[in-house]
Parts: structure tokens; C-alpha cells; sequence
């Protein structure tokens, strides 16, 4: 029998890769168990997926607490709580900060929709868009101290020769669901 390790998974909104991440994990896709959700909102549909999966959840408003520090502490704890071994970054919109990192360092990993290095942060795809790209992708990688700036895990890329946000952010949605659970499981099985 393979071993299920523990994972999180950070979100801040509608929660697709999330989604996709717990079902795999629940029909045994991946060695893992998906052991807690981390959003800082509330309201967002990654919650309510959370739920109907019986998932637990730390759902928070950064505005409750005084600093990313304390909120951190707050999440650490649930995740040492929860037995969390692997935290998987997906459309989680904050920065991680020291005393996440500090916690986790080097079992944090991150989503984002562009072909790293190019086109850090949060407006990735509009402005690969707006550049002209013609090879746009997905990058998973390690999370460190810098804008998504860590090691480099798994890329995978496609070509696109339109100009339509939503048609591009929809085929690079497509890529990204199967490229982070095999990424996932790469990390568990340590391939």
C-alpha cells in the first residue's frame, strides 16, 4: 500500500487547481491526502468546494490580525496540527513570508501561469500577452524569499498565436490542473 503524505493547499478564489489537486488525491491519483485548505477569503469558492469534499479548512482575513506574522503563526500551527509535509501554492494571492517560509522551507511550491522567469507576478498572462509571446506555459517551482523566483520544479508550454485574455488564460488553465498532480506526486514519490 502506498504511503498517503500530507498536503495543504493555499487558494484565495475560485479554486480549480485546488479542486483538481483533492480530487486526484481522493480517487487515489496521487500518495496523498489532502489534509487542509488555507484561503484568505472567506467567501471564495475554493471553500465551498473545501466543504462538499469534507475538507477542513482555515479560512481568515489577513484584517484580523496585526501583522503577516501573526496570521502566518496561525497557519503554520494548523498545518503542523494537520501533519502537513508538502504546501502547494494554488491562486494563493499573497506573498509567503519569513515565518512560513522559516516553517517550510523547501516544502512550499507555487503555480503560475507563465514560462518562469519571464512574467513574475500577478498580471502574468496579460502581460505575455501584451509582449506578443507566441509560446506561453505554466511553471511550477519552489517558493523562496523572491517573487517567483524559486527553483524551478516542472514547465510546461504551448503555442498561441491570438489575442484573447480569456482564451489563452483558459488553454494555460488547461495545462495547468495535470502538469501540478504530476508534479505532486513526482515530489511525493521523490522521482
Amino acid at each position: 500500500m502506498t504511503t498517503k503524505h500530507k498536503i495543504a493547499i493555499f487558494a484565495s478564489g475560485y479554486g480549480s487547481n485546488f479542486e483538481a489537486i483533492a480530487r486526484a488525491a481522493q480517487a487515489g491519483e496521487i500518495p496523498a491526502e489532502v489534509a487542509l485548505l488555507v484561503c484568505d477569503k472567506p467567501s471564495a469558492r475554493a471553500c465551498q468546494v473545501a466543504e462538499q469534499l469534507n475538507i477542513p479548512t482555515f479560512a481568515f482575513s489577513a484584517k484580523e490580525y496585526g501583522s503577516k506574522a501573526e496570521y502566518e503563526q496561525a497557519i503554520v500551527e494548523r498545518c503542523n496540527k494537520a501533519g502537513v509535509e508538502l504546501i502547494c501554492l494554488a491562486g494563493y494571492m499573497r506573498i509567503v513570508g519569513e515565518t512560513l517560509l522559516g516553517a517550510y522551507s523547501g516544502h512550499i511550491i507555487n503555480l503560475h501561469p507563465s514560462l518562469l522567469p519571464a512574467f513574475k507576478g500577478a498580471r502574468a498572462i496579460e502581460q505575455a500577452l501584451e509582449y506578443g509571446v507566441k509560446i506561453f506555459g505554466a511553471t511550477i517551482h519552489y517558493v523562496d524569499e523572491s517573487l517567483d523566483g524559486g527553483k524551478i520544479i516542472a514547465q510546461r508550454a504551448i503555442e498561441y498565436e491570438g489575442n484573447c485574455l480569456e482564451e489563452i488564460t483558459a488553454k494555460i488553465h488547461a495545462i495547468e490542473h495535470n502538469l501540478y498532480i504530476e508534479t505532486i506526486k513526482k515530489i511525493l514519490n521523490k522521482e
